[in-house]
């Protein structure tokens, strides 16, 4: 008996681990079986199932949902999908993300709440950034290897630090309402940049109204609102000039002087300073298409989205405005 209980008790000691998986799954399986049969089947079942569907048509709305969306739509463009191979005329190009109003972003007037607006807007930048910028976004990450900035008290050396993108504002106009359960989509691009910023533009639009090659006049009648964000790239605390990034994933055309340096020194570049230093801030193109896009219609695309853009980065001197009055505010109220 001894001899055979050895080899016994060395053969379980090494199946029992492996069989110990095997069993809570297929325990497992049979309880989720059972209690998805008797969800749909058991006493109270309608309950459960108009429960279902409302959580269901209301997901996004829910706890984490919006960290899922957002966190997806990183994970799948940076660590999942492969990195694009665009050209430098599609610097300005949108892409479009899909959603719907739901209950639980209604207020009072059974519209959607103006300040659910800017979740979406997170998750729709979140895409733009990471399909279109997603090669300038792995190697600003790898800053060590790629050595893409420098640190300033050594240039020899790689800035250190963890890459970072951080939202410095938003604005938006609303124009028209979206009811409970529209869909619409959100149509995001680059607008322009400086030596800080970058600034993107959002338009909500009705779902599947514009067309490929459909007639522009029409869409304001389909837009429902437009808002402009700014985004500032890090490496550690070091700030990352937007062209460094953008030229890294491979849209910026050959420029003389590079792009980093051939712009103006203030944080908002001066809008009279154009590609040929033409004074009303445009850049003439030339009587003959060129064949190709070059540096002079990206920045003259740049210079045209900034005057949109200014304005947005005007309100950081609002800081210097507040007032809390010479005897404090009027009164103190509450909840908030």
């Amino acid at each position: 008996m001894a001899s055979t209980a050895g080899p016994l008790s060395r053969i379980s000691r090494m199946a029992g681990p492996a069989l110990v998986p095997v069993l809570a799954y297929g325990a497992y399986k049979g309880i989720a079986v059972g209690a998805i049969e008797s969800f749909f089947t058991g006493p109270g079942r309608t309950s459960r199932i108009v429960a279902l569907v409302v959580v269901l048509v209301n997901w996004k709305s829910l706890p984490l949902a919006w960290t899922y969306r957002v966190f997806n739509g990183m994970i799948s463009h940076l660590l999942v999908r492969p990195c694009h191979t665009y050209t430098p005329d599609k610097l300005f190009h949108p892409v479009k993300t899909e959603t719907h109003v739901t209950l639980l972003e209604v207020d009072y007037n059974f519209h959607k709440s103006n300040s659910t607006y800017f979740a979406d807007l997170d998750v729709s930048r979140t895409h733009l950034v990471g399909h279109l910028l997603a090669r300038g976004c792995r190697a600003l990450s790898n800053n060590a290897s790629t050595k893409l900035v420098p640190d300033p008290s050594d240039p020899s050396r790689p800035a250190k630090g963890k890459f970072n993108i951080i939202l410095g504002g938003v604005q938006c106009s609303f124009k028209k309402e979206l009811k409970p359960y529209q869909r619409y989509e959100m149509w995001s691009r680059i607008l322009s940049w400086d030596r800080k910023w970058m600034y993107i533009v959002t338009h909500y639009v009705e779902k599947d109204a514009v067309k490929p090659g459909s007639s522009p006049e029409d869409w304001e009648k389909k837009i429902y609102a437009s808002a402009i964000s700014k985004y500032v790239y890090k490496v550690g605390r070091l700030t990352v000039h937007p062209a460094v990034l953008i030229g890294a994933s491979g849209l910026l055309p050959e420029r003389p002087g590079g792009w980093v340096k051939g712009e103006g020194e203030g944080g908002v570049d001066k809008l009279s300073e154009t590609a040929n230093g033409s004074a009303n801030g445009h850049t003439e193109p030339d009587a003959a298409e060129p064949p190709a896009w070059d540096w002079k219609r990206t920045e003259e695309e740049r210079k045209k989205g900034l005057e949109y853009a200014v304005h947005l980065a005007s309100l950081d001197g609002l800081l210097n405005r507040f007032d809390p009055g010479e005897n404090g505010p009027l009164g103190r109220f509450g909840p908030g």
